[in-house]
């Protein structure tokens, strides 16, 4: 992910504590901060020593950076995510923190609607005669 995607200062991630809207699962907390003009969204990272040591926490956060990347399109653009991980989450493969991720960011309503006419099944009865 490009460096211009992510959240690296101090005083950014205070002001989305501050100023942002908070949901969490048992995995994740999420902080979203609408900021408008922003051409992209940006990612902050937060994992806890308490989660494990430098190479568990190092790929927690390459997890959640390649679970972004491939929501990339469904997540609304003006927006900073902060994210916090949760001790859960040292166990957990890539699938399932990018399932537990899109699951939080549905509760905090940031993703993009998906179109239904893709999705629908329609009955279709070969005609046997």
């Amino acid at each position: 992910m490009k460096k211009e995607y992510r959240v690296k200062k101090n005083k950014e991630f205070q002001e989305a504590f501050k100023k942002g809207k908070s949901f969490a699962n048992r995995q994740f907390i999420v902080y979203s901060l609408k900021k408008p003009g922003q051409e992209h969204f940006r990612i902050g990272l937060s994992v806890s020593k308490k989660i494990g040591n430098a190479v568990t926490r190092n790929k927690i956060k390459r997890y959640i950076r390649q679970a972004f990347h491939e929501m990339e399109n469904e997540v609304h653009s003006q927006f900073d995510y902060i994210i916090i991980a949760r001790k859960p989450v040292a166990e957990m493969g890539l699938e399932e923190i990018k399932k537990s991720l899109t699951h939080v960011l549905k509760l905090s309503r940031v993703l993009k609607k998906q179109k239904s006419g893709n999705n629908v099944q329609q009955n279709f009865r070969p005609n046997n005669n």
